[in-house]
């Protein structure tokens, strides 16, 4: 990642502005928010530059995933949605129950899509930059912003992708698809008090990087992607509850393809959560950053 040439400051008057925030401010970049924005824009353009296919990556790549996973699972296994609710029922046939799979499926994947992306880079956010972190007064917290941002494009394309899906089966939309910014709101305090944690973590010990991929691995099959909670034996369904995860891939589908409004009691909840691990991993990002110039 470079850095803009509005923010290659000297150390001095600018250390004011750019220096190490207090904990607590982590969890909103005020001062640094214009920063934000400008490296994660720069972030996503260098992801599809030099491709034949381009920008059109971020509607066929979901599109791609989810055929996949519907061929498979659907048609070579058999499985079934045991919940009611969206445009087609358990046992539809053809193309509508096809995309109804699909565009469940979807409700899962692209928040958990968008939280894999986050962890899967954040071991390295800060090794990855060494010339921010010795020769330049950098605000390190933000990084994870960034990486939480420039993630945000692929998920808003693969909503869009989702969303006419669920027409073509249903024949329309419901006005409570218009809940969702709430029902995802979780996602944001969770994916940077896991970033800002293992961020931490993963610049003095280099293996913390190869221990998030089998991680998300296991969190993808104890996350409701390809079975609903309710499903899960009772015991089970408690201990999963608890995720903040999983509570929004099952508001997700509620609000896109049962046309539900959202729990709101169950949102606050899991916004509870996300926000306990925001506080716990700044905290510990913010404890350890003053030894990161000696390892990186």
């Amino acid at each position: 990642m470079s850095l803009p040439q509005n923010a290659e400051h000297s150390r001095g008057g600018d250390q004011a502005r750019l220096g190490p925030a207090p904990a607590w401010a982590l969890l909103w970049p005020a001062r640094a928010f214009a920063l934000v924005r400008q490296l994660a824009a720069r972030d996503v353009a260098e992801r599809y530059r030099g491709q034949w296919l381009g920008w059109v990556w971020l509607v066929l790549a979901p599109l791609l995933m989810v055929a996949v996973y519907t061929l498979v699972l659907r048609h070579a296994m058999g499985v079934r949605w045991g919940g009611a609710g969206g445009a087609a029922a358990d046992g539809a046939s053809g193309w509508v129950g096809d995309v109804d799979f699909a565009v469940r499926l979807m409700c899962a994947l692209l928040p958990f899509n968008w939280l894999a992306e986050c962890l899967s880079r954040a071991p390295r956010l800060v090794s990855d930059v060494p010339h921010l972190v010795k020769k330049v007064v950098f605000p390190l917290e933000v990084l994870p912003w960034v990486a939480a941002l420039a993630a945000m494009v692929p998920l808003v394309a693969g909503l869009a992708v989702t969303l006419v899906a669920q027409a073509l089966a249903a024949g329309s939309l419901t006005w409570t698809v218009l809940w969702l910014p709430l029902v995802w709101l979780p996602l944001l305090p969770l994916g940077l008090g896991l970033m800002w944690a293992l961020a931490a973590v993963g610049t003095y010990v280099k293996d913390v990087g190869q221990l998030v991929a089998p991680a998300l691995g296991a969190l993808l099959f104890l996350s409701p992607v390809f079975y609903e909670l309710r499903s899960l034996p009772e015991g089970l369904r408690d201990a999963l509850g608890w995720s903040p995860l999983a509570l929004v891939m099952e508001q997700t589908r509620a609000v896109v393809v049962a046309g539900q409004a959202p729990d709101l009691a169950v949102v606050g909840g899991a916004l509870g959560l996300g926000l306990v691990v925001a506080v716990l991993g700044a905290a510990l990002f913010q404890r350890v950053r003053a030894g990161f110039a000696d390892v990186v």
